[in-house]
């Protein structure tokens, strides 16, 4: 099998790696903001972000399918590292998919552009008992295998993230076998078969939180959990399933000095319950005002997001305006800049270079974002 080579992954510092010593590092910049401290500027980067609005990458998937980037340290690092070389952004995210875990725990899994398919989706208790506990580094080896060589490509200034599907979300793939509007399947199986959900929540928490140790373990400087599809649930669903999964992957992962960032979809109504999880970063999208958030949630957890990515397919004035405006919603205290959702194929790519350029020109007075400091 061919393996590419990028000019980062042969040693070459990319161009906007290139700093005066007295600046601060993206890492620097990133971690202090997810505390919550004081920062020069809000760090930035895109969900998805390795993906198919990239000329490189398309070119790359004509050659490799989806699954065999996904499993191929050295094809999943160059990936993640495309967006850092082409834009810029202040983070790379590892390029996998949250339904690794699930295939390793015994579940089929077919991936490719048109979305994911589990042919033989759960539906009962011996099928529940039948998923395996397993070692990140030998069935999943190749997760923190490519977080090693994008960590040796970028070097100590740039922070690394990993991620995981928070078990709510994950649980609906098991069960409905693909995405689909409202996953009816997943929430019939809640209702008729509530012991049996905790124990599968259980059982996927524990599981993720060895496989996101496992990524920190290899040099991730962050973590993020996508719970996409929590906001299919009502508030007292929520709580009474979703959230105590959350806690316990968040106390099984019992990270010190690592953040996890939780994003959440369509859950304005659940932001109160989501900010008990645990996280030090929660992630919201575009239908959710930062400012009021903040005003609701005080200053200990730290927010990201929350552009809509269809403003990147429009007029570049529409994207600066945008990039204004939500860093002054939270006036750059305790925020990371990103979209509320994952960029869209379609966009321009030098619509997603203006984007995280003007982030990266929007200079914060002295001080901002001071007062938390855990």
């Amino acid at each position: 099998m061919s393996r590419p080579q990028s000019s980062a992954m042969m040693g070459v510092v990319p161009a906007a790696m290139n700093a005066s010593q007295t600046a601060p590092t993206r890492k620097s910049l990133f971690l202090r903001a997810c505390r919550g401290e004081s920062v020069e500027r809000v760090p930035v980067w895109m969900m998805r972000q390795a993906g198919r609005y990239l000329p490189e990458y398309r070119e790359l998937r004509q050659k490799h399918p989806f699954l065999e980037v996904c499993k191929t340290p050295e094809l999943a690092a160059e990936v993640s590292l495309q967006p850092f070389r082409r834009l810029g952004v202040d983070v790379v995210i590892v390029f996998s998919d949250i339904l690794i875990p699930a295939e390793a725990m015994g579940m089929a899994l077919e991936l490719n552009d048109a979305g994911p398919v589990l042919p033989c989706p759960i539906r009962n208790a011996a099928q529940v008992e039948a998923l395996k506990d397993f070692d990140p580094e030998q069935q999943t080896r190749f997760v923190p295998d490519a977080i090693r060589g994008i960590c040796r490509a970028v070097g100590p200034d740039v922070p690394v993230m990993g991620f995981a599907a928070a078990p709510w979300t994950l649980a609906c793939y098991m069960i409905e076998g693909r995405s689909r509007d409202a996953f009816p399947a997943a929430k019939s199986f809640l209702y008729q078969e509530p012991r049996l959900m905790r124990s599968l929540l259980g059982k996927i928490a524990r599981a993720t939180g060895r496989y996101l140790k496992a990524q920190v373990a290899a040099g991730a400087s962050a973590v993020q959990l996508f719970d996409t599809w929590c906001g299919e649930l009502s508030r007292r669903d929520y709580e009474e399933f979703a959230l105590p999964a959350t806690q316990l992957l968040i106390a099984e992962l019992g990270l010190r000095g690592v953040p996890l960032i939780l994003y959440t979809k369509n859950s304005t109504h659940l932001l109160p319950e989501v900010a008990r999880a645990g996280a030090d970063v929660l992630s919201v999208d575009w239908r959710v005002d930062l400012a009021a958030l903040r005003g609701e949630l005080g200053p200990h957890v730290a927010l990201q997001g929350n552009v809509d990515p269809c403003i990147l397919l429009g007029p570049g004035e529409g994207i600066c305006a945008a990039v204004q405006d939500t860093i002054e919603k939270t006036g750059g205290a305790g925020h990371i800049l990103n979209l509320g959702h994952g960029i869209l194929p379609d966009t321009p790519v030098e619509n997603a270079k203006l984007f995280i350029e003007t982030a990266q020109g929007v200079k914060l007075p002295a001080g901002a974002g001071a007062g938390k400091g855990r």
